[in-house]
């Protein structure tokens, strides 16, 4: 039995999938955690990631009662746009700046303003934020020059994880087009910008990675990484992508559809042939992991916002989900803006999240539905930024992430929309997208085809209540332009 194993190194943890590369069927999941860090100042050491990866990768041999040398072939994604800069040697200069840093919210401001926002989606396909990785280098040249000067190689998560497996410097169309320096419509790396707008001391043409395509393999495993985790050496290993676009592979996802994940970001996106170009700066118009691009909006405050307000209540997520499902959503409750720790989109890094419509009629049942609305406000604020710039969502609606295990969750979508919101049989959709590029890796299939083939059947499906939600809504979008009136970004 072929055996594929698929790997989603994420802001807080690295999980590894094992499937039988000719069905599909699972035959092992392992989790290892790494050291978790927030806004404004959220670095990681890239070693934390390895050492996850080998224990996760552990685990999921032992649930499927086999060793890692009866891997055949393996792919990596994980958390997308983060900084992982390299000397000469391979080795990491500093901690990698994660998605989620806001720190270099003044260098993208910077950016913004030098070149302009709308000739920055003319030739990347959006506008840069603090998450994005030309901002982080923007950062490295004003606040450590000297490790700048340094700089031979510049990667993303995903990137150097298959570095550590192969040697290789490589990345795929869909990481690469959410560095802020690749145009994927063009199939070509921007270093013309990084010189420009960065610094002209560094090579950027030797510093970036090859970019491969959907099923081109990055390179074989490497006698040390089989060393260090068990892996036959010289393994094939996937070209990888970022933990959305994979995601989307893993979900089936088709034209038509729009998904929403929800994990300790949140992101709604939907899948397109052609490049989306969003003047506005909402849509992200990203490359996916099959060839064509991925729209997505992305919200900084997901997940974690309901883990806030759970422990301000005294209780947990699950006890947060249940007050709000007791809520008679008729009823007038509170309003809440979540930019708990500033916000992307928009655009708003200093932000504050905003409760407000407190009376003492309030109830603990209608301030946890607010939180769950916060959330999904604001993930629906980017699903009409979406259908804005032509991009039909009249499909399925999937929701996915930690999230969407959150009866309360799917239930506040399916009201907000008025549409019946699903959720497929996949809790692990990027582990799982990149067990689908593995497989299609090791037999020379299509990725689209092997997408098809191993779609995960629907595990539940929710149906909107009756209720006013989009009178709530309206609130909530007023008070949120209130919020960025004040925030001053």
């Amino acid at each position: 039995m072929p055996v594929v194993a698929g790997i989603d190194s994420s802001t807080q943890s690295c999980t590894v999938e094992l499937r039988d590369a000719d069905s599909g069927v699972r035959l092992g999941t392992g989790r290892a955690p790494h050291p978790v860090t927030h806004p404004p100042l959220s670095e990681q050491d890239p070693e934390a990631w390895w050492r996850a990866l080998g224990a996760a990768l552990n685990l999921a041999c032992q649930e499927a009662g086999v060793r890692p040398n009866a891997i055949d072939a393996l792919s990596v994604t994980a958390q997308c746009h983060g900084l992982v800069a390299l000397d000469s040697t391979g080795g990491v200069l500093r901690p990698a700046k994660l998605w989620n840093d806001t720190t270099s919210a003044p260098q993208a401001t910077r950016l913004v303003t030098q070149y302009g926002a709308r000739e920055w989606v003319r030739a990347i396909g959006l506008t840069p934020t603090a998450a994005l990785t030309v901002t982080k280098l923007a950062w490295l040249a004003d606040h450590e020059p000297g490790n700048l000067r340094r700089l031979a190689a510049v990667l993303v998560p995903h990137d150097w994880l298959t570095y550590r497996l192969t040697g290789e410097r490589t990345t795929d169309r869909s990481d690469a087009s959410g560095t802020g320096y690749y145009a994927a419509f063009e199939q070509r790396w921007r270093t013309d910008l990084l010189a420009d707008l960065v610094s002209e001391e560094v090579d950027w043409d030797a510093a970036v990675p090859k970019v491969l395509g959907p099923t081109e393999p990055a390179g074989h495993v490497l006698p040390q990484a089989s060393a260090e985790l068990g892996l036959r050496p010289g393994v094939p290993v996937g070209p990888g992508g970022g933990d959305q676009h994979l995601g989307a592979v893993g979900l089936g996802l088709k034209h038509g559809d729009v998904v929403y994940s929800l994990g300790t970001s949140g992101v709604v996106f939907s899948a397109s042939t052609d490049p989306v170009f969003d003047f506005t700066g909402w849509v992200d118009g990203v490359a996916d992991a099959t060839g064509g691009y991925l729209p997505l909006v992305c919200t900084l405050n997901a997940a974690k916002v309901t883990d806030t307000f759970a422990r301000l209540l005294g209780t947990d997520v699950i006890g947060l989900g249940a007050l709000a499902l007791a809520a008679d959503p008729a009823q007038q409750r509170p309003t809440l803006v979540a930019y708990l720790d500033g916000e992307r989109s928009p655009s708003l890094p200093r932000a504050q999240g905003l409760l407000a419509g407190l009376t003492t009629a309030s109830t603990r049942e209608g301030l946890a539905l607010s939180v769950f609305e916060g959330v999904v406000f604001g993930l629906v604020r980017g699903h009409r930024a979406i259908e804005a710039v032509g991009v039909p969502t009249s499909g399925n609606v999937l929701v996915a992430g930690g999230g969407a295990r959150s009866p309360a969750y799917r239930q506040v979508l399916a009201d907000v929309l008025g549409r019946p919101v699903i959720t497929r049989d996949a809790p692990e959709a990027s582990a799982r997208g990149a067990c689908v590029q593995a497989a299609a890796v090791l037999s020379g299939t299509g990725i689209t085809t092997m997408r098809d083939a191993w779609c995960p059947p629907p595990a539940a499906t929710v149906e909107p209540r009756p209720c006013d939600s989009a009178a709530v809504m309206e609130s909530y979008l007023t008070l949120a332009d209130q919020v960025q009136g004040r925030s001053g970004d």
